[in-house]
């Protein structure tokens, strides 16, 4: 069997849906299992950290949680960068989405769908039941079967993960897991009935498995990662929309009113993150229909700039802010160009109100602080940048790198090799962490910061050492 039908398989077996009267191991055991899982998932780097998907698909799932009993857990919500079809709940409701459903769909209504269909999964204890078949493999064990497994279906993880999981089944425990469709009904029907308690139209569960059943495929390679892990939708899209023949909103429902718009972030994800030339080719046809569409707009002018076409973004970016003005998401990406143009006193003026935006004004402040210091405002920028430090780390490392920058400028040779040795350690350049590290560690006097640099030391000692 070739490697990648290997995880599928695999992954089909582990994140089925055992049938609703068995067993499921205990809310402790499942949150270690779930610690475990998500740290090695962390590790792999396919967590998806883009803060405007991540406000939508918090924003949705919350309106969800918000209509249910006291939970067992707490749900999280998390976007996989990969542009396959596919949506999953893992152990203690961990709630999953890859790029490329969320970039298939077209509503929030239909994102809503999936989500109550994901969140039913989490609140009938699947997951655990179905581990729980697997009762005889260590905590440990399962959760490297379930990391190498995702990792796997995603396109990642080469060799080590295939040894991983390969080695879990040789404990002959991973056949106990496997699909029913029973589970896939009763997440639908449950779905449903959470969705008629929110602001969102539970037929987005219906348009949203017909638009992915109707996505060009052919043969078992193509067929969306969604119908290996999710059986029987076929007779599920006949099934809800049996359920909702005679639905009818109540008189006193009301339609969401979110802070963001669908499109917006569906094509931001698109023009940051999908294939560059099939993207710009399938939008432009998109365009000649609609031209005067923002968030196509928008789209196309993140793609020109991934393609270093300037000229060409800010072409699409200024059509996109005419239909949309004030737009913070596109005056961030101004912002972002004429930085790279070298035109800092522009981009503040362009970013200046963008930084108090609740979403993405951290990144405005980060991009702006940037501007500052090419522009010689070293205080403005410091202080900037140490904000972005404290709440968006992982979101900008290169944070660290213009910290360092400020730091020689100021003559703090110890600050300065202390920001750049965590800055080669976050980028995962051991030799120069370590190089750094160790000269801020000659020099640097506040204490708190000797421990924090001692820490990230013996940390890249450890990873050179793998």
């Amino acid at each position: 069997m070739r490697p990648q039908r290997f995880f599928l398989t695999l992954f089909a077996f582990l994140f089925i849906l055992a049938p609703a009267a068995a067993s499921a191991i205990s809310i402790p055991d499942e949150m270690k299992l779930a610690e475990k899982f998500m740290k090695m998932i962390e590790e792999r780097n396919v967590i998806l950290k883009d803060p405007v998907a991540n406000h939508m698909i918090n924003e949705v799932g919350g309106n969800i949680i918000s209509t249910l009993p006291p939970q067992p857990f707490h749900y999280s919500f998390y976007i996989l960068n990969d542009n396959r079809f596919n949506a999953f709940a893992s152990p203690a409701a961990n709630i999953f989405f890859n790029r490329g459903l969320i970039t298939a769909l077209s509503s929030t209504d239909e994102l809503a769908g999936i989500m109550g269909h994901e969140i039913a999964h989490a609140v009938s204890r699947h997951v655990s039941q179905s581990v729980d078949r697997s009762k005889l493999v260590s905590i440990g064990t399962m959760a490297g079967v379930l990391a190498g497994a995702l990792v796997g279906a995603t396109g990642g993880g080469g060799e080590a993960v295939q040894a991983l999981s390969i080695g879990s089944m040789a404990a002959g425990q991973s056949a106990m897991l496997a699909y029913t469709r029973e589970n896939e009904t009763e997440a639908d029907q449950k779905a449903l009935l959470f969705l008629k308690k929110t602001c969102y139209s539970p037929k987005g569960l219906l348009s949203s498995l017909i638009k992915i059943r109707e996505s060009d495929y052919q043969g078992i390679e193509g067929i969306p990662d969604y119908f290996k892990t999710h059986p029987g939708t076929g007779k599920r899209i006949a099934h809800v929309s049996s359920l909702l023949a005679d639905y009818k909103p109540s008189p006193t429902h009301k339609a969401c009113t979110p802070d963001y718009d669908f499109d917006m972030v569906k094509y931001r994800l698109i023009g940051l993150y999908e294939d560059l030339d099939k993207s710009i080719a399938r939008i432009g046809l998109k365009l000649e229909k609609n031209p005067e569409n923002p968030a196509m707009n928008y789209g196309m002018g993140l793609l020109y700039l991934r393609k270093h076409r300037r000229e060409k973004a800010v072409e699409y970016l200024e059509k996109a802010l005419s239909q949309r003005l004030f737009d913070p998401m596109i005056l961030l990406e101004l912002g972002r160009v004429h930085i790279i143009d070298g035109k800092f006193s522009l981009a503040m003026d362009v970013l200046t109100d963008v930084q108090e935006d609740p979403v993405i004004g951290l990144q405005a402040k980060y991009y702006y602080s940037v501007a500052q210091l090419e522009s010689g405002n070293l205080a403005g920028a410091e202080k900037n940048l140490e904000r972005v430090i404290a709440e968006l780390p992982e979101t900008f490392p290169r944070a660290y790198y213009y910290m360092a920058k400020i730091m020689a400028a100021k003559k703090l040779d110890g600050l300065s090799h202390y920001y750049l040795g965590i800055f080669y350690s976050e980028e995962k350049d051991g030799r120069n962490a370590s190089r750094h590290l160790k000269k801020a560690l000659e020099t640097l006097e506040d204490p708190k910061l000797k421990k924090e640099a001692e820490k990230r030391l013996e940390k890249t000692s450890e990873s050179r050492k793998r």
